[in-house]
């Protein structure tokens, strides 16, 4: 009989795209709410990532009947997180550039205060108006991306780090004494 490892792949996309779905309702929700984007609640939209990123991890080790190494729980968890970025991050992009523009724009002119107190002249910020309205969305997505591999991989060394599970020996001789006899 053969053993054949899980793929942690097939696990972390799936909770990828559960969190990516979860973030389009959330990100819809807030727009719909009118929450200001600098506030703090728009980092309550962290929780479902990190906790999906949790529950890859645990699914996988549950695949891999209860015992999980180190590594394996990294790898499982940091697969999550760049999914996640990737299908994030396109949706970024087509958010901001098709389905929700006036929400750039509103950024935009939120940030003009902010250059007006760091003693910007009216032409730089007219220059980084336009620089946000061409390549805002790119910014955007690009740094989904990113922010999530690496947040991701701190967080999948802490998880890894909780859901870690290794064989001990006398789990090894149990396993081998229950394949010997198939009746046990």
């Amino acid at each position: 009989m053969e053993n054949t490892v899980p793929n942690s792949s097939k696990v972390a996309t799936k909770w990828a795209v559960i969190y990516v779905l979860t973030s389009i309702v959330i990100t819809y929700l807030f727009q719909f709410l009118n929450v200001d984007q600098t506030s703090g609640v728009k980092f309550l939209g962290y929780i479902p990532f990190i906790a999906f990123l949790f529950l890859a991890q645990k699914e996988y080790r549950d695949q891999l009947n209860g015992f999980m190494t180190f590594g394996q729980g990294f790898s499982a968890g940091f697969r999550y997180a760049v999914v996640a970025g990737l299908i994030l991050a396109v949706f970024i992009y087509i958010y901001l550039t098709f389905l929700s523009p006036q929400i750039l724009e509103q950024s935009i002119a939120s940030q003009q205060d902010k250059f007006k107190e760091q003693n910007m002249t009216p032409e730089q910020i007219e220059k980084a108006n336009e620089i946000g309205k061409k390549y805002g969305p790119i910014i955007g997505a690009f740094g989904a991306a990113i922010g999530s591999a690496v947040i991701g991989a701190i967080l999948a060394l802490i998880g890894a780090a909780i859901f870690k599970r290794e064989r001990t020996l006398s789990d090894i001789e149990r396993e081998s004494a229950s394949n010997a006899n198939p009746e046990v």
